[in-house]
């Protein structure tokens, strides 16, 4: 089994969507800070990950933190974005097959989930068309 979370950290650093599709299952479920319901499945999880990398992944981001068990992962992150510092956990679970199965994005404050909100309804909208 490769491990996602070294798969995901390149993910980040190359932004090459080939990257990412490699490592989502088919039945994915991306629950996001701002949305209601979970997204399920590889489409819509790329689509919300690939436009999180585009909002988030300024000068200004960095992970802080990682903490592990045996088929999951918590990674603390920051950024600042519009003057706004962001403070956030990327959840992530895999199969054994080493395909993430489950993500889960959870940010503070207030004010970054609603800048948030919008720049990644902005950015859906030009992934979708």
């Amino acid at each position: 089994m490769t491990d996602p979370v070294h798969g995901w950290h390149a993910y980040v650093l190359s932004r090459d969507p080939a990257d990412l599709s490699a490592l989502i299952a088919e039945d994915c479920v991306f629950e996001s800070p701002v949305v209601h319901s979970p997204q399920v499945g590889k489409a819509i999880t790329e689509k919300y990950l690939l436009s999180a990398l585009q909002v988030l992944n300024n000068d200004s981001f960095e992970y802080l933190g990682e903490w592990r068990a045996e088929r999951s992962a918590v990674l603390e992150f920051a950024c600042v974005i519009d003057g706004i510092r962001i403070n956030g956990v990327d959840m992530i679970w895999w199969n054994e097959a080493g395909l993430i199965t489950r993500f889960k994005v959870m940010v503070r404050p207030l004010k970054a989930i609603n800048l948030l909100h919008q720049k990644m309804g902005e950015m859906l909208m030009k992934l979708t068309g």
